[in-house]
C-alpha cells in the first residue's frame, strides 16, 4: 500500500540537518535552516510578465520564469481570497494557444474507466450538476527556496500559494452519469491538454497525474474561478480540481478523466514528484506529492520591510490544514520558545480553505523572530523542521517561515 508523506517524515528527517547550533542566543536562536538566498524574496531587477499573463498585477509578483511567477508575501492582504491578478503561476509545460478559450463550450473531455464511457463536452458537462469549493492551490514546491542543499527548481519561499474559489461539476456525478465506477478501479487519472513538443517520448512530457479514488467525494471539474471564466494561464476552459491535494495534481486543460487500477505510467508521476532522500532520483516505491499538510506563515511584518516603530502591531497571516480543517494558530515572538494563541479573521469557508489569522503585539525596540504553527482538526501540529527531501516538496516547517524583525 502506498505510504503518506506523514508516515515517512520520520525516516526521511532521519540523519538530517536539523539540530539547533550551538552558542545562538537572544531572537535569532534555532534559526537552523535560514537561507540567505531564500529570503532574498523580491529581485533588484524584477522581470517583465509574460504576455499571456499581461493582465496581472505586475508589483504583486515575482517573475522566476515565463512559467513560474510567484505572489509577493506583502500582496497576500487580509483577505481570505486571492485574486486571479495576484495568484501564482506554475505551468510543466508553455502556455496553451488562446484558441483554447475561444469557444469553452465545445471544449471536449474523454471519460474512462466508467461503465458508459463516452466523449462530453463541457456545455453537456454543465449538465450533470454544480458545486462550488473555496480551496488553497499551492505547488508542491513551495518553500523550496528554504532547503539548504538548494535543490533544482523554483525557489519559491511562500508565494506559491493563493485560496480561490472553484466552480464546475462534481466528478462523481460525472461518474454516475456515465454507470459508476467500473469495478476495481482504484485511481483517477486525469491528463492535460497541452500541445506536447515534438521528437520527445509523449510519456515522458504529458501532464498525466494519478490520485487515489478516495480524492472522488470532493473532487471537481471546473470551469470557472473566482466567479469567472478560469484564465487560460490557470488552466482554462476546463481544470480537474482536488481539494487538499497539491497543485500539480489539478491537472490544467483536463481533455482525459479516467478511473484506474494502477497509476499512470506517464514520468511526471513515476519518478517526478515524489519524497526521495537528498542526491537521490525519484521512483514509484517512495510517496508520491499528494495530500497537503498543516501549515500557516505570518505575512506581515513581512521580509526585508525595514524596522517597524515600537508600540502594537497586528502581526498577520494565512493557515491551512491541506484535507483537514485548520483549529487553531500559535504564534512565536522568540524563534519558537514560547507560544501564544493567535485570532482567526473571518468567515471560516471549509475545511479546504484557509483562514487568515492576527496576533496584536506590543513591541518594545528590539530584535524578534516571528513565526507560526498551525495545528489542525485531527491534532497535528505543523513541525518545526522541513522533511529534507531531494526535489524540496511539501515544505512546512514554521522555523523556515520565520521572519526578522527589527523594532526600533
Amino acid at each position: 500500500m502506498h505510504e503518506t508523506i506523514d508516515r515517512r517524515r520520520r525516516q526521511l528527517l532521519a540523519g538530517s540537518a536539523g539540530a539547533l547550533a550551538a552558542g545562538m542566543t537572544g531572537a535569532t536562536a534555532g534559526l537552523v535552516g535560514w537561507s540567505p538566498r531564500a529570503w532574498s524574496a523580491e529581485p533588484a531587477k524584477p522581470k517583465p510578465l509574460p504576455e499571456y499573463v499581461a493582465w496581472k498585477d505586475a508589483e504583486s509578483l515575482i517573475v522566476h520564469s515565463a512559467s513560474t511567477i510567484e505572489t509577493k508575501r506583502s500582496a497576500f492582504g487580509t483577505s481570505l481570497i486571492t485574486p486571479a491578478e495576484r495568484l501564482f503561476i506554475r505551468n510543466n509545460l508553455p502556455a496553451p494557444d488562446p484558441s483554447y478559450v475561444a469557444d469553452r463550450n465545445s471544449w471536449e473531455l474523454t471519460v474512462e474507466g466508467v461503465k458508459n464511457p463516452r466523449k462530453l463536452t463541457l456545455a453537456q458537462l454543465k449538465t450533470l450538476g454544480l458545486e462550488t469549493v473555496p480551496m488553497v492551490l499551492q505547488c508542491s514546491g513551495n518553500g523550496r527556496g528554504f532547503f539548504p542543499h538548494k535543490p533544482s527548481g523554483t525557489p519559491w519561499t511562500v508565494g506559491a500559494a493563493g485560496c480561490v474559489f472553484w466552480s464546475g461539476v462534481p466528478v462523481k456525478a460525472v461518474a454516475q452519469a456515465l454507470g459508476g465506477v467500473a469495478e476495481g478501479m482504484r485511481f483517477i487519472t486525469s491528463t492535460g491538454g497541452e500541445k506536447l513538443p515534438e521528437g520527445l517520448d509523449p510519456k515522458g512530457v504529458v501532464v498525466e497525474r494519478s490520485v487515489p479514488l478516495s480524492a472522488l467525494e470532493d473532487a471537481l471539474l471546473a470551469w470557472e474561478m473566482n466567479g469567472a471564466p478560469i484564465p487560460l494561464a490557470h488552466g482554462g476552459p476546463l481544470r480537474l480540481i482536488v481539494p487538499g491535494y497539491t497543485g500539480v495534481n489539478n491537472v490544467k486543460y483536463v481533455k482525459r478523466l479516467a478511473f484506474t487500477r494502477e497509476e499512470t505510467d506517464a514520468k511526471i508521476q513515476k519518478t517526478s514528484y515524489r519524497i526521495s532522500p537528498i542526491g537521490t532520483k525519484g521512483d514509484p516505491s517512495q510517496p508520491s506529492v499528494w495530500e497537503m499538510n498543516v501549515k500557516s506563515w505570518v505575512n506581515y511584518p513581512y521580509p526585508g520591510m525595514g524596522p517597524l516603530p515600537a508600540g502594537w502591531v497586528q502581526i498577520h497571516g494565512v493557515a491551512f490544514g491541506g484535507t483537514q480543517a485548520v483549529k487553531r494558530v500559535e504564534v512565536s515572538l522568540d524563534g519558537g520558545r514560547s507560544w501564544k494563541e493567535a485570532r482567526f479573521v473571518g468567515p471560516d469557508l471549509g475545511r479546504y480553505a484557509w483562514r487568515q489569522f492576527v496576533f496584536q503585539a506590543e513591541l518594545k525596540p528590539g530584535a524578534y523572530t516571528v513565526t507560526s504553527r498551525a495545528i489542525d482538526a485531527k491534532g497535528n501540529v505543523q513541525p518545526e523542521e522541513r522533511m529534507e527531501n531531494d526535489q524540496g516538496y511539501v515544505n512546512n516547517s514554521w522555523r523556515d517561515h520565520a521572519v526578522q524583525v527589527t523594532v526600533a
